[in-house]
């Protein structure tokens, strides 16, 4: 995780995660203003965090009924952040508690038939190394047959990739491309199950001649494809997902993914 913040820098991002995590403005300021303070009256709070005094009981009694904050009853009275570790527990349990509610009341919903027919092939864009990565492994996961894939940049080789391709049934095929031997040898330690190969495609971490370089290639059950870009300048990932067997992109990708793979492995044979 980057530290590299000033002081102003820090605080203001920590404000707008809060802000982010569901408390309102005042009352990120005031948690983050405690979090400065072993101990604060209103009035001290106020002059830390430029809250009006008039709004710090207000944001205070939030925070406390939050779990976030404590009062001392005296006069005037003294408030303090909760240890960070515990309000970040308890930040992480709220927020743990609306994704699942979230996901109860979606998957509750109606399904709306659209009129039109479902089309055979299909190809969407997403954007976000997040949700690209959720995507991957996803597909990953329901593979029943073949996963090929092709990492063209290091830092795609997150744990949760590697967790996801240790986790594929046994008696699924599972080769992974690369583009460099070191990288290879990275795979081939911390995924003993795939066969690995330095991918004939150098041209995947090649950026030279282009603002964007190719982030990965996944091929599942030769069936659904994922391609993908890094934006170099700001690592921002953006992928096209197509599946349906007869799907252009998919034998396109097929073809390309041959390259560096061995003859009898080669995703291309049987089904073009």
């Amino acid at each position: 995780m980057s530290t590299d913040h000033t002081p102003d820098e820090a605080l203001d991002e920590s404000i707008s995660v809060l802000q982010q995590l569901g408390l309102k403005e005042y009352e990120a300021k005031c948690f983050v203003g405690l979090s400065r303070l072993a101990t604060g009256t209103a009035k001290q709070l106020s002059e830390v965090t430029e809250v009006p005094r008039t709004r710090i009981y207000d944001a205070i009694r939030v925070l406390e009924a939050q779990g976030l904050v404590e009062i001392q009853h005296t006069s005037p009275k003294q408030f303090r952040a909760v240890p960070l570790e515990e309000a970040l527990d308890t930040l992480r349990d709220q927020y743990q508690d609306r994704v699942e509610r979230l996901e109860d009341l979606l998957a509750g919903m109606e399904e709306v038939e659209p009129d039109k027919e479902k089309p055979v092939q299909e190809v969407w864009s997403m954007t976000g190394a997040a949700a690209v990565e959720n995507r991957t492994e996803q597909l990953i996961s329901g593979t029943t047959d073949e996963v090929v894939l092709v990492i063209g940049h290091p830092s795609l080789l997150t744990a949760n990739l590697i967790d996801a391709l240790n986790s594929v049934n046994n008696r699924v095929d599972l080769l992974i491309g690369v583009v460099s031997e070191s990288l290879q040898e990275e795979v081939q330690s911390a995924i003993p199950a795939a066969r690995t190969f330095v991918s004939g495609l150098g041209w995947l971490n090649n950026a030279s001649d282009s603002e964007v370089v190719i982030g990965r290639l996944l091929l599942v059950d030769r069936s659904s494809i994922l391609v993908s870009t890094i934006d170099p300048a700001t690592g921002n990932e953006h992928a096209v997902f197509g599946e349906g067997f007869k799907n252009g992109l998919v034998v396109i990708s097929r073809r390309l993914m041959s390259q560096g793979l061995i003859p009898t492995r080669d995703p291309s044979v049987a089904g073009d």
